[in-house]
């Protein structure tokens, strides 16, 4: 696996990164760290008591047009680092009080990031990313990945594609996604953590509650009562530049029909307040 020819994410640019040449991403080959902390805001059970080690990559395959961490992924950001230089900000976290080493939008450098998972780290390794993966390059991180943190975005192709430029999105992100599950195996916890397993993650749309059904519906009927946990999002903050309705937060009613779904496709896992929809939660960047 490396950057010449690069065909890591679903996109397949082809790209040789390694001579200049940049795909979807517009990132170069070796990785870009734009940020590094103990991020409490994470599910509570990854987040704990000391927080994720959060690792922010610059640059994303997906570019949503929502996407609150834009300041990093629109235009890739952050510092160049090696392998062995990713390594140490790892630990350095593990020594602030990580509970974990929270991966955050990592696959267009995972011919750096490999590397650095070597030897195994003392705390799982989460892989939060935005659903849309190759198989064939997530097959690259079995046992190497102790927690997958994939978002499950859309259900409906002509949202994917206009808010993502991936209309095949479903399609792929479902087959990436039972990937993850086959890795992890059903959830396991230690405690009130979690310590292997995959976690889905699902931002609900304002205006858009039946992409939501979908989604769950989908959970649901893919996997079994506990096999996998589900945290619905209700933090979707209005970015500026998008039309109605996606100028607005998540109405209560909005929220209330989504989350009784989850429950009546007994899907288990964590669903955000309202206070969850605020700029203050926006890393720094």
């Amino acid at each position: 696996m490396d950057y010449v020819n690069c065909k890591l994410c679903p996109r397949q640019c082809g790209v040789d990164r390694t001579a200049g040449e940049r795909g979807f991403c517009g990132c170069p080959d070796g990785a870009l760290v734009a940020k590094t902390m103990l991020h409490k805001w994470e599910e509570p059970a990854l987040a704990g008591s000391g927080g994720s080690g959060a690792i922010f990559f610059g640059g994303c395959t997906l570019g949503c047009a929502y996407c609150q961490n834009y300041a990093i992924s629109r235009h890739p950001a952050g510092t160049p680092v090696d392998g062995a230089a990713l390594r140490q900000m790892m630990e350095e976290l593990i020594r602030q009080g990580a509970e974990n080493i929270d991966l955050v939008t990592p696959t267009h450098f995972l011919p750096t990031i490999l590397p650095a998972l070597e030897p195994k780290l003392s705390v799982p390794v989460v892989y939060n990313c935005g659903g849309y993966e190759r198989v064939e390059t997530l097959r690259a991180l079995e046992g190497k990945i102790d927690i997958y943190l994939p978002d499950m975005k859309y259900a409906d192709s002509t949202l994917a594609g206009m808010l993502s430029g991936a209309p095949d999105y479903f399609s792929v992100a479902s087959e990436a996604i039972r990937e993850m599950v086959r890795q992890t195996g059903s959830v396991v916890w230690q405690g009130d953590k979690v310590v292997r397993g995959t976690i889905i993650r699902h931002l609900i749309l304002p205006g858009h509650v039946e992409n939501s059904l979908r989604v769950l519906d989908w959970i649901g009927e893919t996997f079994a009562p506990g096999q996998v946990l589900v945290s619905l999002m209700r933090q979707y903050t209005p970015m500026g530049g998008l039309p109605a309705p996606f100028d607005r937060p998540v109405t209560q009613q909005e929220y209330e029909a989504v989350l009784s779904w989850m429950y009546l496709n007994d899907l288990e896992g964590f669903a955000q307040e309202e206070s969850a929809a605020d700029r203050a939660f926006i890393p720094d960047f």
